[in-house]
């Protein structure tokens, strides 16, 4: 593995760790020439997934688009990197598990919504006034409402 600050391919693994789900592994690395340390996921290659947006068009699946939704969710909430890898890897392992190579837009965003209810009650609600297209106050009061039943 190559050091990301210096380019050195002399490096060692000084941690290592997988979830629950083994679908990814962590790797703590330490450049043996600059002595820095960066962090590598490995995860398995898998089939593609192909996302069914709202209007019927076809793309391919995202990790990074999923993610970076996610975290703007999360922003300026007590919400580590770490957390928000974790959700996104649990959400990717569910939709694998699903039947099929295409999954509905409509799935992810109900995923989502329901893990970030149980991480962060705010991020879920900036998710879902997002995903649930709201726009007036009424429609706000009635997501919250149904959070706080």
């Amino acid at each position: 593995m190559k050091c990301t600050y210096c380019e050195s391919r002399d490096t060692k693994v000084v941690d290592k760790r997988e979830p629950q789900d083994a679908s990814v592994t962590r790797r703590r690395r330490e450049c043996l020439r600059c002595k820095k340390r960066f962090t590598t996921y490995e995860r398995v290659e898998e089939f593609e997934l192909t996302v069914v947006k709202k209007d019927g068009r076809r793309e391919q699946f995202n990790r990074e688009k999923l993610k970076t939704g996610v975290q703007k969710a999360c922003e300026k909430r007590p919400i580590s990197i770490e957390q928000i890898d974790a959700l996104v890897d649990s959400i990717e392992s569910d939709l694998r598990r699903l039947d099929g190579q295409e999954v509905k837009s409509k799935t992810i965003g109900e995923l989502v919504m329901r893990k970030l209810r149980k991480l962060d009650k705010i991020a879920y609600i900036r998710f879902a006034a997002v995903y649930r297209e709201i726009e007036d106050v009424k429609e706000f009061q009635e997501e919250i409402n149904k959070l706080v039943r």
